[in-house]
């Protein structure tokens, strides 16, 4: 997965998931707050509409009390107090209404055409029976009642909250009611005002959204921009130390072929051209000459093969790497006068191309050093593999140095590169060293078999 497809994994997605739920929660406590404030305010003009027909049908009470009381059972008094309510009335469609006990309309200010009806059976389109409600909370003393009724000022059905009492003396309910088109109206406003508030809250948190994942955006470029560069100049240090090396190795080459091999094959030719004036002349030196000369010629075609080999093993590519590492172990030997030990499990290299290749040049860089700054005087070099992986380790009893500085230097090969080695073949160096022992251990995975079918 590429940089930027991480960031957006790790940043992005998890911000847009988290704003999301945040959302969910305002959208769920702003609408459970507006439906607590449209409760309340429903509830607040509620108890102040009762206050109000309680006071009407309370003020028609008075006005009715002294016909009523003074008339019991006389029709004359009953037509004189339902003639006095038809005339009450406060703004439009407030008027007072009559019924008796069988829920026939004896009185309707705005309504006359229910009058001498029966309507106890009557329902609003709830199913509620309005008359039976009526009476029935009018009884119970309660008095106020919750229906739909048909509002004579626009002949359209509407929420009414009415109030009524008993005239027990006569068998009559009375009553008045008010329309609850405002209470809708306030609680459908308070609704609109949390939605609107919702919206606002939702189009503040997109923006804060969209700046944060601007800001995770631009910072993984950035990031990324930044990785780009770290990653060029990386590849333009390995750039310049490999050329830095080749440069090197062709120095160490030029000065092998002409400080060695081009002195000796001066040096003989030299001495072809001293017994062939010898032999000219008749004298016996010129065949010991010539013996001497063709010794050089031998040592010269070793100085070459000595060359050849230290720029690549011909046993790496026929033998495999255990053997070229036991030459150039027994070749290290000869030369530098140490004790060197080479154990090997005899294991089938399967190694990713060019890995065999990096553990020979590793061993030759650490008997290098050895030879140069340990002092040792034995030397253990193991190879060991196995289905999954090989490991190497040059082991030395020399003096020891200090890692870390030694790590930080820039010339030769060195430690660094032989780090670098291993890492591009995803393997795992550790390299340790105090008085008396020190040690390289490689460890560099097997190449996968493929199955021939």
């Amino acid at each position: 997965m590429q940089l930027k497809h991480k960031i957006v994994a790790l940043g992005i997605l998890p911000l847009v998931l988290a704003i999301a739920v945040i959302c969910a929660l305002v959208i769920s406590l702003n609408r459970q707050l507006g439906d607590q404030q449209a409760q309340l305010i429903e509830d607040s003009i509620l108890a102040s509409k009762r206050a109000e027909l309680k006071n009407y049908v309370e003020m028609a009470q008075s006005l009715i009390a002294p016909l009523y009381d003074e008339g019991r059972g006389d029709e004359h008094a009953q037509q004189q107090v339902l003639e006095e309510l038809r005339k009450l009335s406060f703004g439009i469609n407030g008027y007072f209404f009559v019924y008796d006990h069988e829920g026939r309309s004896l009185m309707h200010a705005r309504q006359s055409e229910l009058v001498g009806k029966y309507l106890w059976d009557m329902t609003d389109p709830h199913g509620l029976p309005v008359i039976q409600a009526l009476l029935k909370s009018a009884q119970s003393g309660e008095g106020f009642q919750r229906y739909a009724w048909n509002k004579p000022s626009s002949g359209q059905v509407t929420d009414k909250l009415a109030y009524v009492v008993m005239l027990d003396r006569w068998g009559w309910m009375l009553g008045t009611g008010i329309y609850l088109e405002d209470v809708e109206r306030a609680t459908q406003q308070a609704r609109a005002e949390v939605a609107q508030g919702i919206r606002k809250t939702m189009l503040a948190i997109a923006v804060v959204a969209l700046v944060a994942v601007l800001f995770v955006f631009a910072s993984g470029m950035t990031l990324n921009v930044s990785e780009h560069r770290l990653a060029d100049k990386k590849l333009q240090r390995l750039t310049q130390r490999i050329v830095s090396l080749q440069e090197e190795e062709r120095s160490r080459v030029s000065r092998e072929l002409h400080d060695g091999i081009s002195q000796l094959l001066v040096s003989i030719k030299f001495q072809f051209e001293l017994a062939s004036h010898v032999l000219e002349n008749g004298q016996d030196k010129g065949l010991s000459i010539l013996r001497d000369a063709t010794e050089r010629l031998g040592e010269a075609i070793g100085e070459v093969r000595s060359l050849s080999h230290d720029l690549r093993s011909s046993l790496l590519d026929t033998l495999g790497l255990p053997a070229a590492i036991g030459q150039l172990a027994a070749e290290f030997e000869q030369r530098s006068g140490l004790v060197v030990t080479f154990n090997d499990n005899e294991f089938d290299c399967h190694l990713a191309d060019g890995a065999a290749a990096s553990l020979f040049r590793i061993v030759q860089e650490g008997l290098t050093n050895i030879e140069r700054h340990a002092q040792a005087k034995h030397v253990i070099i193991t190879l060991h593999g196995c289905e999954k992986s090989v490991r190497l380790t040059v082991i030395d009893d020399g003096i020891g140095f200090n890692v870390t500085q030694v790590e930080r230097r820039q010339a030769g090969i060195g430690l660094r590169n032989i780090r670098e080695r291993v890492e591009h073949f995803g393997g795992r160096f550790d390299l340790t060293s105090m008085p008396g022992k020190s040690e390289l251990d490689v460890l560099l995975p097997m190449k996968p078999h493929v199955t021939e079918r």
